[in-house]
Formats: C-alpha cells, sequence, structure tokens
C-alpha cells in the first residue's frame, strides 16, 4: 500500500466473481499468457471434493487448492497458514493470485491482508479483481447480494460475455454497475480476453496509482442511486488533523461498519508533506503515508464510501468535522 512498504513485499491480487462469470477461463488467460513471470496460485472452492484445480490449465505455476468451506468464512486460517508458507520462498514467485469461491464475499479475504502481522509485512494486497457475466447480471442483482458485493469491492471490473448482449444491453449492464461501483475501472471482455498487464500489478487497491494518473478522480459528484448499494465520495480543501481523523472514523466504523463494503481515500495532513492513504473492508482499516505531494498538485483530501444505507449529508459533517482548526 505504501511506497515505503512495497520493496520486498509481493503482490496479491484476488480473483472474484459470481458462479459461472469467467473467473477460471481469465485464470487460465493469465497462467497460459507468456508474459515471463511466475504466480502461485490459490484455488477456493465450496464443497468437499475440489474440482477446481483440475478445470486449471498445466502450468508452471504452483497451484493450492482450498477446500472444504469457503475461503470468507470457514478457512481464513488456511490462507494465512498458505500465504506464510508461500513467504519462506517468495523469490520464487512474482506474485500470488487467489481465486475465491462464487459465493465468496471479498471482505474477509481483504482483511487477511491486514489482520495478520506476518502476511501484511510481506505482503501487499494489488487489486481485487471481479468478473461480471454481463448476460446475467441483472438477474443476479435482483437474486444474490453476492454479485453487488463482489462488485462494490471491485478495483477492476473484467465485464465479461459481452458479444451475448446487445449494446444497449452492455450499456444498461454497466450502468448498473455504476450504480454501485463508481469508481472501479471496468473493461469489456469476450471470454475473459484481456492482456495479463490490465489485471495484475496494478497498485489499485490503495488508489495512488488512480489518483497520479487522474488527480480529480475522487470527485463529490452526484452519482447513481442504488437501492442496495452505491458509492460516493468527498473532498476538502482544508488540512485535516488526523487525531480528529482518527477518532471520526473509528466511530463511524464501529457503528455503521457492516454497511461499508470499502472505504478509501487519500489525506492532506496539517503539518504533513506526505500524502496518507487510507482503506477500510468493512470495520478493518489500514493506513500508511506514500510518499510527498506532487509539485502543483493541490493538497485536497479525498474520501470515497461504497455500501449500503449510506448517508450522505451525515458523512459529510462527519468529514468536515475533521478540518484542522
Amino acid at each position: 500500500m505504501a511506497e515505503a512498504q512495497t520493496e520486498g513485499q509481493v503482490p496479491v491480487t484476488v480473483l472474484t466473481g459470481y458462479l459461472g462469470a469467467g473467473k477460471t477461463t481469465l485464470l487460465n488467460r493469465i497462467l497460459s499468457e507468456n508474459h515471463g513471470r511466475k504466480y502461485a496460485v490459490v484455488i477456493n472452492e465450496f464443497g468437499e471434493l475440489g474440482v477446481d484445480n483440475d478445470l486449471v490449465v498445466d502450468s508452471d505455476e504452483e497451484v493450492f487448492e482450498m477446500n472444504n468451506g469457503c475461503i470468507c468464512c470457514t478457512v481464513r486460517g488456511d490462507l494465512i497458514r498458505i500465504v506464510g508458507g508461500l513467504m519462506k520462498r517468495a523469490d520464487k514467485f512474482d506474485g500470488i493470485i487467489i481465486e475465491t469461491t462464487g459465493l465468496a464475499n471479498p471482505a474477509p479475504v481483504a482483511q487477511t491482508f491486514f489482520v495478520d502481522e506476518g502476511v501484511r509485512a510481506r505482503t501487499r494486497l494489488d487489486a481485487i479483481v471481479t468478473v461480471v457475466d454481463a448476460k446475467h447480471l441483472p438477474q443476479r442483482l435482483a437474486d444474490s447480494h453476492e454479485a453487488a458485493d463482489q462488485i462494490a469491492f471491485a478495483d477492476v471490473i473484467v465485464l465479461n460475455k459481452t458479444d451475448l448482449v446487445s449494446p444497449a444491453e452492455l450499456e444498461a449492464v454497466e450502468a448498473q454497475i455504476r450504480a454501485i461501483n463508481r469508481f472501479a475501472v471496468i473493461h469489456r471482455t469476450t471470454r475473459a480476453a484481456l492482456p495479463i498487464g490490465q489485471i495484475l500489478n496494478q497498485g489499485a487497491f490503495s488508489l495512488d496509482r488512480v489518483l497520479e494518473n487522474d488527480p480529480d478522480f475522487l470527485t463529490d459528484d452526484e452519482h447513481e442511486h442504488n437501492e442496495d448499494v452505491s458509492s460516493m465520495s468527498f473532498e476538502l480543501d482544508a488540512p485535516i488533523d488526523p487525531e480528529r481523523f482518527n477518532a471520526w472514523i473509528g466511530a463511524l466504523l464501529a457503528e455503521k461498519g457492516q454497511d461499508l463494503l470499502r472505504t478509501k481515500g487519500i489525506l492532506a495532513y496539517a503539518g504533513e508533506d506526505r500524502r496518507f492513504a487510507f482503506q477500510a473492508v468493512h470495520m478493518i482499516a489500514d493506513g500508511d503515508f506514500i510518499g510527498p505531494w506532487k509539485e502543483g498538485v493541490p493538497r485536497r483530501s479525498r474520501l470515497v464510501f461504497i455500501g449500503r444505507n449510506l448517508n450522505r449529508p451525515q458523512l459529510r459533517r462527519g468529514f468536515e468535522s475533521c478540518q484542522a482548526g
């Protein structure tokens, strides 16, 4: 997450998406592409007998299958153990890819890279990549909250099977995605055909790369409303008092953490020349300085919330109360 921490840390990509969206197809493309890199792959499947491992193409990659439960609930300890074991020979690969079961909520997976000190010290959560089925997404959003959650947590969205819908249907589906998460990068694909450079090593989870490319990325404009999950952002020109911010965000996450799927932002602390990157998954929060403000770039604090039952005036007032006096 932080520039000072990335050296020696192994990037981790969490690959998620609803059942049948095309996760394994995308994973096979990554493993088959002639990119000259080596990845450790952790595959999670719900059920006692695992078959996903057999569906993944033969490759030189290390494949670890986790079954007997969903990665987001019963086997976090296994995930920590596997990642910990991988770290003992981290020099043998360039990154870790975790493919979750189609019914998984990505949040506890992401939290693993915050809550375990050993894992946190040796790895860097690079991005959550969600594969979406363009043909069936409207139905999935109607009958499954997991589909909306997977989109809400995403840093990168692979909008797959675009050949199965009309241009008008595709635009409508993308509008549904944007209503849930208007901050993720969306790639339209057929058969999950996407260059590896648009999936791995994105540095997307910290927002830093995105803000460098587009300083106005987090603007407080109006967003499309979704009955279930929505996103909104806030911006302040005045410096932030770190103690006030920590007190406010701590209380907010403690009270509303179940509804706050993702919180992330870049903060300008009073008397500090470095940018502070903050992010949280539900009630688990993390943050660190990510280098100096660039010459000519306004020192604005920007904060994003993605979740349910978001109260815009309340969040705005809370954030404004964090300004240095």
